[in-house]
């Protein structure tokens, strides 16, 4: 027993070790990719064609010639009968356009968000609308508190502002998806999450059996309150869970500012509901998938997808494969830890 006690220990912390060197590697790689990174482009399509274009290919498929036909012929007269209500329609109803947001621990994407929305915004009027796929299980207080205040653009200019979130949209995610005007939601897609975690390894006491001295010197009570090489103290502790609590208070207000309706104690307790249960708190709108609102959109309305792209060379997706394997890990021991809350 003893032996599989220590091989336990060891396994415990070659782990934890692996998971230091991964965020040490990916972190200088990801910096020096962002300090080569080249100047992007924008691409702008239209989802209405491409919908259409789907289809009428699903049309030549399921039916008939001499349905096909008479689809044909019916649809030029009801086009032809409609081309002036629909071109008066497609200027009251304005246009909607897409942005896809996948955000990472880090958030960088909203270096591409940002992008996004100007381009947007030097096009957009208020009879336009902004639909946003958000996809994310948080990430760093700062990165996705800046990805919040770009959507908060769109709403300063009155363009409505519409989030549907099909996966997750947690902590950080769920800050950025509060911010619209309505939120969507997939009946099973993970919401809320509105709370602040921050953990990091010590290793400290592996240090001392291993007759390895850590110095650290700083200039201020508090400029560093925990570290993951030297020993921490009860002082360092006390304030670093104050700092914590400053935040969460902080996301707290900020919910509540843009949806006033919510019982803000009830759900700011850090744990997330799925769609239908986030429904009945009021933390979402409306059940229903990103595809059916476009769906029904396109009968209305002209549809574009706005995206800002880069292209990356190899260390580029080397730090990006990097820094994905970890946030991949992270997001499981998190996943788990969820289950083992609830």
């Amino acid at each position: 027993m003893e032996f599989l006690y220590e091989y336990g220990l060891f396994i415990a912390k070659a782990i934890t070790i692996v998971i230091a060197l991964l965020l040490a590697v990916g972190g200088i790689l990801s910096l020096a990719s962002r300090q080569k990174m080249g100047k992007g482009h924008l691409e702008i399509s239209s989802l209405s064609d491409k919908l259409e274009e789907v289809a009428n290919y699903s049309r030549e498929m399921m039916l008939s010639k001499e349905q096909l036909k008479r689809f044909h012929k019916e649809q030029k007269k009801v086009a032809k009968s409609q081309k002036k209500q629909t071109t008066a329609n497609e200027n009251n109803t304005g246009q909607l356009f897409v942005i896809d947001f996948k955000g990472s621990m880090d958030a960088h994407e909203v270096d591409f968000l940002r992008e996004e929305i100007t381009a947007i915004l030097t096009v957009a009027n208020e009879k336009d609308e902004v639909l946003v796929r958000l996809e994310s299980g948080g990430g760093v207080v700062h990165g996705y508190g800046l990805a919040a205040s770009q959507l908060q653009r769109l709403r300063d200019k009155k363009i409505s502002l519409t989030i549907a979130v099909d996966k997750v949209a947690a902590s950080g995610g769920y800050m950025m998806a509060c911010v619209a005007d309505k939120v969507l939601a997939a009946k099973f897609a993970i919401i809320g999450s509105i709370g602040v975690i921050a953990q990091l390894p010590n290793f400290n006491k592996l240090l001392k059996k291993s007759n390895i001295e850590f110095e650290q010197h700083t200039a201020g009570e508090f400029k560093r309150t925990l570290t993951m090489f030297g020993e921490n103290n009860e002082q360092g502790r006390e304030k670093f869970r104050a700092e914590l609590e400053e935040v969460h208070q902080l996301f707290k207000g900020f919910v509540q500012e843009h949806r006033p309706g919510l019982d803000i104690n009830k759900v700011a307790t850090g744990e997330y509901w799925y769609g239908s249960q986030a429904l009945e708190l009021g933390l979402v709108d409306q059940i229903q998938t990103s595809d059916d609102f476009l769906l029904q959109a396109n009968a209305e309305r002209k549809i574009f997808t706005v995206k800002y792209t880069q292209k990356k060379n190899i260390a580029e997706r080397f730090g990006l494969a990097a820094s994905t394997a970890v946030e991949s890990l992270f997001m499981k021991l998190w996943s788990m830890q969820q289950r083992l809350t609830r």
